[in-house]
Parts: C-alpha cells; sequence; structure tokens
C-alpha cells in the first residue's frame, strides 16, 4: 500500500481540529483494507475537541457494521502515538489492541512524558507490527505548537504585525491607525479562533483599547493576555469588560475578578521568563502576539518568538512608531487584498 498517501489523507484530517482540541496535539486517522481487489478505506476520523474522543477512537467509530469484521486485516495510519494512558479517555492503543488490527503506521512519536515510546510498546508486545516515521516532517510541522510545549516548556509564540510600505506600525506618538484591510483582518480573526490565547502590551490596550476577539470568523475566542506591569490600565477598557477569559500580568496584587485573573510577577525576576513559566503551567499551548512594538520588539530581544506573520499595505506614513525588523527564514508570501503577507519561521 502506499503509506504516504494515507498519511497524507490522515494529515489533511488533523488540520479539522484546528482551533479545538488545545493542549491536546492535532491528530487525524485513516484505516485502510487491503484485499485482492485493493486498498479501501473503511474508517476515518480525527481528534474533534479537547476532551472528547480521539483520532484513533473517531475512526473506529466511523467503520461500517458490515466492515467491521475486516479490521484485524486492516492497516491504521495516525498522525500521532496513539496514547497509552488514561487522562480524560482511555487508552488508545488499548483500543487498537483489542480491535486485533495487523498494522499501525505512525507519523510521529508522541514527545508527551507519558506515552514516549510507551504506545508504541504496547502494541508490539501485543503482537502488532508498527512503522514509524513516514511524513514525519510534515507531521512535526502540523504539531510544532505541541512539540514546542513539550520540548520547550512554553508556549509556540506567534507575533504578527501590520506595517506600512515604509515601515511604521502605528502614527505618531502611537498613534493607532488602521493598516491592513478588510481580507486581513478577516484573515487575523480566524488566526484568533485557532489559538488558544492572544497578548497584547500596555501600550496598545490603552491606546487601540481592542476587544482581543472573534468576530470576522466562526470560531472560538482565546483566552486574552494583556501585560499591565504599574497597574495602570483603566478597568473600562475591553480587554476587562469580563466577555471571555483574561489574563494580566502585573506587580501590584493577585486578584480575580469575574473572568479576569490578575497575576503578579516578582519585580526580581525578568518579566518574559516568568510569563513563558505561567502560560505554560496554565496548559496555553500558543499565543498569538499583536502588539504593540514594545513587547513585539522585547520577545524578538529575548528570542522568544517562533513565528513571525506580518503584513505589509501600500500605504505610506512617512513618520510614527517604527515597525519591527523581519527575522527568521522566509516560509511563504502572498497576497490578501491589497496587503502582501509574509510569515517567517526561527532559522
Amino acid at each position: 500500500m502506499n503509506d504516504e498517501l494515507y498519511m497524507t489523507r490522515a494529515l489533511e484530517l488533523a488540520t479539522l481540529g484546528r482551533g479545538f482540541v488545545s493542549p491536546n496535539p492535532l491528530v487525524g486517522c485513516v484505516i485502510v483494507h487491503d484485499d485482492r481487489m485493493g486498498p479501501r478505506i473503511i474508517g476515518e476520523g480525527w481528534h474533534k475537541r479537547y476532551g472528547e474522543a480521539h483520532a484513533e477512537v473517531d475512526a473506529v467509530r466511523s467503520v461500517q457494521a458490515e466492515d467491521a469484521h475486516l479490521l484485524p486485516a486492516a492497516t491504521v495510519y495516525v498522525t500521532l502515538e496513539p496514547c497509552s494512558h488514561f487522562g480524560k479517555t482511555p487508552p488508545c492503543a488499548d483500543l487498537l489492541i483489542e480491535k486485533r488490527v495487523w498494522r499501525v503506521v505512525i507519523c510521529n512519536n508522541d514527545p508527551n512524558p507519558l506515552v514516549a515510546g510507551r504506545g508504541l510498546a504496547k502494541l508490539r508486545a501485543a503482537g502488532i507490527t508498527v512503522e514509524t516515521g513516514i511524513l514525519a516532517e510534515k507531521g512535526r510541522d502540523l504539531n510544532r505548537r505541541f512539540f514546542t510545549q513539550m520540548e520547550q516548556q512554553r508556549p509556540y509564540i506567534m507575533l504578527k504585525w501590520a506595517e506600512t510600505a515604509d515601515g511604521f506600525i502605528g502614527g505618531p506618538n502611537g498613534q493607532a491607525v488602521a493598516i491592513s484591510g478588510p481580507l486581513a483582518q478577516r484573515m487575523v480573526h480566524r488566526w484568533r479562533s485557532e489559538e488558544p490565547a492572544i497578548m497584547v502590551g500596555t501600550n496598545t490596550a490603552r491606546i487601540d483599547n481592542p476587544r482581543l476577539n472573534v468576530r470576522l470568523w466562526n470560531g472560538p475566542n482565546p483566552t486574552r493576555i494583556v501585560i499591565d506591569k504599574a497597574g495602570q490600565l483603566s478597568p473600562s477598557l475591553h480587554v476587562f469588560d469580563g466577555s471571555q477569559p483574561t489574563l494580566c500580568y502585573t506587580y501590584q496584587p493577585a486578584r480575580i475578578e469575574t473572568t479576569t485573573t490578575f497575576i503578579q510577577l516578582s519585580e526580581r525576576d525578568a518579566l518574559l521568563p516568568q510569563l513563558m513559566a505561567d502560560l505554560h503551567g496554565r496548559g496555553l499551548q500558543s499565543v498569538l502576539v499583536e502588539g504593540g512594538a514594545a513587547l513585539l520588539t522585547s520577545l524578538l530581544d529575548a528570542n522568544l518568538w517562533d513565528e513571525m506573520r506580518v503584513f505589509r499595505s501600500p500605504m505610506l506614513l512617512q513618520q510614527g512608531v517604527k515597525a519591527p525588523s523581519v527575522q527568521g527564514r522566509l516560509m511563504s508570501r502572498k497576497q490578501v487584498g491589497n496587503d502582501e503577507l509574509s510569515v517567517y519561521r526561527v532559522l
């Protein structure tokens, strides 16, 4: 059988869970039976929502009753090593053993210490043929947020900004200026729906008064993250309206007000390492950072970023707040309405 073909399909299915499964990884699964008539997909599934059935369970459930007897002769393609422990759901490795499938093909091993090879060992001990590493690079790219969370003990950080053709992201004295066009704005709202958290600094929260929610796309609102070291932001700002979970990092005493949690930082330690450690501890797998210039620059200077998404508009400002300098490796560039979107990753 063409293992790469069916793994490609499993990777496509995995993307359908984006925005709904964090802090779990994106996982897809395809079940294929091969006989004298040739290979045929008899089941497909993906992890649809955190706390609900994993991809393997979803795929097995999709197998029609008249095909259930084919499972012992089927190959299961799954994008990540089947779990071997009881979490919010039972171990997927146990389900595959129970169904007596003869072969399991895996894209990536799971870096989670609760799994980390145990799923593979359990399957092999049951006599199931196991193969790994099929399209491993594509699988790692798909789950780059999950791998960063597990391996670096911090969220995957995406920096986003819009700049004019002459390199400004704001007007004089930080004045808010609408730089990107409607298609770019709609795309940003889609991104917000796909990431568990969104972050801004003090000046952006005060000057732009953003809502940081999803309005131009269908999807869940992210957790809002605001940095307010001196506790100077007005409680009347949109970010404190109680409409969605919000984390505010400050040097002021910790407290909770409706859906807003104020987290006290130590003034003796660097802010960003404390911030990353706390976000990791809360299980926030990735953060979309929407500025402003001071926060973006501090993350760049500290090398605490993984991806950069930059819109460039044909607009000219001639003066104002300079955009950060782009870094990393250019991954893609495309036109979005009148704006040009460039995506970079750390080298």
